[in-house]
């Protein structure tokens, strides 16, 4: 007897006109409109309209840059960018159901400022909202503030034993990040606020806690100035591409975003993680992995294998990814999501080449086909993020502690 497939999780990530660095020269791209909150409404109601799980929008404290550790002086792609989380806080009101998740850069960024943004987000949602921690190691970001010097990266880039060992205390640093904000989260239980105008009570103090937290990184005395959010804690999500950071997933996050290139690397990462979550006393917690992929997205593959070879033309040099670049039908995509679904995916972050072209072949296209295959939704069946992914609204855990 076959087995029914257990529905996948889907996701897009945005940046900009989209990842390949030409792409804001297409014919159907905006890029006079990328500092414009119906751009980015625009793309996340698209999403919705494909009943994507959630969307990430991308951040960073540095100029986008052709190099991975420094910034670059080419004048022919795209520079600039709004705030996420601001962005994320202008367009989830105008949706109902898809989960918005902002990036947010932990290592020049205060967890006490980040807690009540994400809090305020999951108000402003009505329970949709998370957060995508990045670390930010290069020293030109870090000259921004002025606060620590960062040395340079290896020549090798993050995923060399060098690399890996640079960065360590930057995601041990994100680790106590996460901890400080969701226990900020927690510092007022649910029902703290009374709001009685007849005895003139609006909160119980005595539901507002002291977190108290010292570690290495930060001491945060709390509690927060934003009352627990609508999801109890917002989704918390990470992008991992080694062992250090696959930490980081399994100690702190919800979701983490991986890149592996075929199934056998895809079976292999989604069994460290496993490994290092129950390590960190988390293996009865869900915590989802996707596969990022980067897509171009045609009716027929030899126009999207000619689509790219035109944008690389334009680019000047061949386009190369963290992530796996699937070049197809959305046909063959759906095979591709269900291969790789079979290793222990759980679900997928899709980064659109083209935004303009590719969003809607993947909302239009891909998710049509994978219901057909009854591996998606057919329709919205949660109010809330956590409800999407299946996970349950968590206990405050000092509510528990004071009864």
């Amino acid at each position: 007897m076959t087995s029914t497939p257990h529905p996948l999780h889907l996701a897009v990530a945005l940046d900009g006109t989209g990842w390949h660095p030409a792409s804001w020269r297409e014919p159907v791209s905006r890029p006079r409109d990328l500092l414009t909150a119906g751009y980015w409404a625009d793309l996340v109601a698209e999403a919705e309209h494909g009943l994507l799980d959630l969307v990430t929008i991308e951040d960073g404290l540095g100029p986008q840059s052709s190099r991975l550790t420094e910034p670059d002086d080419r004048t022919d792609q795209v520079r600039g960018r709004l705030d996420a989380v601001l962005v994320a806080a202008r367009i989830a009101p105008r949706t109902r159901h898809i989960g918005v998740v902002p990036t947010v850069v932990t290592t020049h960024t205060e967890p006490f400022h980040i807690s009540k943004a994400i809090a305020t987000l999951d108000y402003v949602s009505t329970g949709r909202a998370g957060v995508r921690v990045q670390i930010g190691p290069r020293p030109n970001e870090a000259a921004h503030f002025g606060r620590r010097s960062v040395p340079s990266l290896p020549a090798g880039g993050y995923n060399t034993p060098e690399g890996q060992e640079a960065v360590r205390g930057h995601f041990d640093e994100a680790a106590d990040y996460v901890e400080v904000v969701r226990r900020l989260w927690d510092s007022w239980e649910d029902d703290a606020e009374i709001r009685d105008a007849a005895t003139g009570r609006f909160i119980d103090r005595e539901k507002l806690h002291y977190i108290d937290f010292e570690g290495e990184h930060f001491r945060v005395k709390g509690p927060s100035i934003t009352p627990r959010p609508p999801q109890g804690q917002p989704i918390v999500s990470a992008l991992a591409h080694a062992t250090v950071p696959y930490r980081l997933v399994a100690r702190a996050a919800d979701i983490g975003y991986v890149t592996p290139h075929d199934s056998d690397q895809a079976r292999a990462i989604v069994a460290e993680i496993r490994a290092e979550q129950a390590l960190a006393g988390r293996a009865d917690e869900t915590v989802h992995i996707f596969g990022d992929l980067v897509v171009f997205l045609d009716d027929d593959p030899a126009e999207a294998e000619a689509r790219r070879e035109r944008l690389d033309a334009l680019a000047g040099e061949a386009y190369t990814s963290d992530a796996r670049i699937f070049t197809g039908t959305p046909s063959q995509l759906a095979d591709l999501l269900q291969e790789f679904q079979a290793t222990g995916l759980s679900g997928f972050r899709l980064r659109p080449a083209v935004v303009g072209h590719d969003l809607p072949a993947i909302t239009r296209g891909l998710v049509p086909e994978l219901q057909r295959r009854g591996v998606f939704r057919s329709a919205y069946e949660a109010d809330t993020l956590r409800g999407l992914l299946g996970l349950a609204r968590p206990a405050n855990r000092y509510a528990a502690t004071t009864a």
